[in-house]
């Protein structure tokens, strides 16, 4: 368990950095991080989002935060955030890997340029923000770094494949992080929501009315919580709820045949119909 209460008024506020905080889960762990005290530096695409939500923190809970409005699609806008961030190295104690998105449909059908973007963003981004942060932290002694997976994680996903395979690169990075910072007053944890009320099943392609494909969605606020506080004790996977709890068993433990053919059939009923 990470213990801040060390701190005094005289000590530097410890930083987070948050991706993706201009809504759902991101925004709410940004508040969850403003509450316990750190100020932040809030990273998304919606500059204007970002500010007034760095104006809700300040007032709210006196975090002073840093703006950086970046596209993570392109590996010059991550450079561009860890240039922004190297002054205050020595400040930075958690890095929440939260900016991904999705796709929804036949592989085939999806443009290259799409699936493209959501490689960039869900893998190559979240893997190059963490190799810039996660010496800084090693080098402090202590912080964390929180990787928003899925319960996607542990199954295969068709119609939404290329999400659900990013997911699994999301889990299995985080866990073998965890394994090599054993030690080091650093820890990395991967957390996996299932469905969850936000703006991503609109922006991934899905019917606007269709079913979670899964337990009944959590509140974003609710998910972020549970990150937060399992996070903050250094946990290597954090599931957000019992019933994900039960779906990530199932896709751990029954045959990945079977699991691929009963994630299609939710992911057919989820379909956009065809205009």
């Amino acid at each position: 368990m990470v213990d801040l209460s060390a701190m005094t008024s005289s000590t530097p506020r410890p930083l987070a950095v948050i991706t993706g905080a201009s809504e759902g889960i991101g925004r709410d762990l940004a508040s969850c991080y403003a509450l316990a005290n750190f100020d932040l530096v809030l990273v998304a695409r919606r500059e204007p989002l970002l500010r007034e939500l760095a104006a809700t923190l300040f007032a709210q809970h006196g975090a002073r935060c840093q703006v950086l409005p970046a596209d993570l699609s392109q590996p010059a806008e991550c450079d561009r955030v860890l240039a922004a961030l190297a002054g205050d190295r020595e400040r930075v104690f958690a890095l929440v890997n939260n900016a991904g998105l999705g796709t929804h449909g036949w592989f085939h059908d999806i443009p290259m340029e799409r699936q493209r973007v959501l490689i960039e963003v869900n893998i190559a981004a979240l893997t190059h923000l963490t190799r810039g942060v996660l010496p800084w932290l090693r080098a402090n002694g202590r912080g964390h770094v929180m990787n928003v997976a899925s319960v996607a994680s542990f199954q295969p996903g068709p119609l939404m494949a290329t999400y659900y395979a990013s997911k699994a690169y999301v889990l299995s990075l985080s866990e073998a992080l965890h394994n090599e910072c054993l030690g080091t007053g650093v820890t990395v944890t991967a957390v996996c929501p299932g469905p969850t009320t936000t703006g991503f099943k609109v922006a991934a392609g899905l019917a606007s009315d269709s079913a979670p494909g899964g337990p009944p969605p959590m509140r974003s606020a609710d998910v972020a919580d549970i990150a937060f506080r399992g996070t903050m004790a250094g946990k290597r996977v954090v599931i957000t709820g019992a019933r994900n709890w039960v779906a990530a068993a199932l896709g751990r433990y029954l045959p990945r045949a079977w699991s691929a053919a009963t994630i299609r059939k939710i992911q057919l009923a989820r379909m956009k119909p065809a205009n």
